[in-house]
């Protein structure tokens, strides 16, 4: 009994280690799409799932038929002549998508040793698979579309929806390491809901001033950086205004969450929150008034979906009936041994 006992905690734990290096991927995998965007290397493979008719990208032009223009013209944006470079980063790009979906599936696999403990773990991990199967079907209607503004706003939601499924795994399989006392925290809950979705709409608002800002760089091309957040439209001043209302709420829903507990999960997770928020924002100063370095713009996207993912994990802490189906675990205050 013992040697069973030990072995279902071996597997238990594997599962949560998968699950938390899954999520990391689909992180990295937001970061490579991040980069494909900022570089202009959407469309560096102009076909799908092949890159230029091959499955090994072409590193060089002699590697390409010579009417290859006439054959992609139409979809290289613009591009006169081959680029090595930006085919790479979108490849690249489509193997860690390629990679992420089989890690999604190894966690499917690993989830079974939950089956009769808590099969909700199982059903989340299965819709974690045909999350992603569904973004890695969308990514190639991106491609067929020519990178339709619409189509990567989707794709990139879609993304969330992954993560959120993994992180719900990810929490719930913890579980059993959280215990809960009676203590209201209501308001701490709605807070959160309150934030989630407020960082949505600017995420949102965020992908509109990336589009603005899209076409201010095909009228003035990259010579001109310096000049692109003069050319953008009002979406960009309300996008830059609203943050620094995001910046007082979160302050405030930092208050609240440090009430309940300072020690444990959730404070770990309550502090990296306000880091992400205060970074966050650094970065989007940076582009504003440093001429939109490149290297800034993906990691503003990555630090915006990783700041909603913490909210939703914080989110389903203070939920204890998300966490586990039994009612050992009623609604109230989360403490951690």
């Amino acid at each position: 009994m013992i040697n069973s006992i030990s072995l279902t905690n071996r597997k238990e734990q594997r599962f949560r280690s998968l699950a938390f290096l899954t999520v990391i991927l689909i992180y990295l995998v937001i970061l490579a799409g991040g980069i494909v965007r900022s570089t202009g290397s959407g469309m560096g493979c102009p076909d799908w799932p092949k890159c230029f008719g091959r499955w090994v990208p072409p590193t060089e032009i002699s590697q390409l038929p010579a009417n290859y223009q006439e054959i992609y013209g139409a979809k290289l944006k613009g591009e006169v002549t081959f680029n090595a470079v930006k085919t790479w980063i979108e490849y690249a790009n489509r193997l860690l998508g390629v990679l992420s979906g089989f890690f999604v599936l190894a966690t499917l696999i690993a989830s079974l040793t939950y089956l009769r403990k808590d099969n909700t773990i199982v059903w989340g991990s299965i819709a974690a698979l045909l999350l992603i199967g569904a973004n890695g079907w969308l990514g190639s209607r991106v491609v067929a579309t020519e990178l339709a503004h619409y189509m990567i706003t989707i794709h990139m939601f879609l993304a969330i929806a992954v993560a959120f499924a993994l992180l719900f795994i990810l929490v719930r399989s913890n579980a059993a390491r959280l215990t809960v006392e009676r203590l209201g925290i209501t308001s701490q809950r709605w807070l959160l809901v309150v934030a989630l979705s407020l960082t949505l709409g600017q995420i949102i608002l965020g992908t509109q001033v990336r589009d603005s800002l899209d076409e201010v760089v095909k009228q003035l091309g990259y010579a001109q950086r310096d000049n692109w957040i003069s050319n953008l439209n009002w979406q960009f001043y309300i996008h830059r205004s609203f943050s620094l209302v995001l910046l007082v709420f979160h302050l405030v829903v930092i208050y609240q969450l440090r009430k309940l507990t300072t020690v444990g999960w959730l404070a770990n997770l309550t502090k990296a929150l306000i880091s992400v928020v205060v970074i966050e924002i650094g970065t989007g100063v940076l582009m504003a008034y440093f001429g939109v370095p490149a290297i800034a713009q993906p990691i503003h996207l990555l630090l915006a979906l990783v700041m909603v993912g913490l909210q939703f994990s914080i989110w389903l802490l203070l939920t204890p009936a998300m966490l586990v189906s039994n009612h050992r675990y009623k609604e109230s205050r989360l403490v951690e041994v």
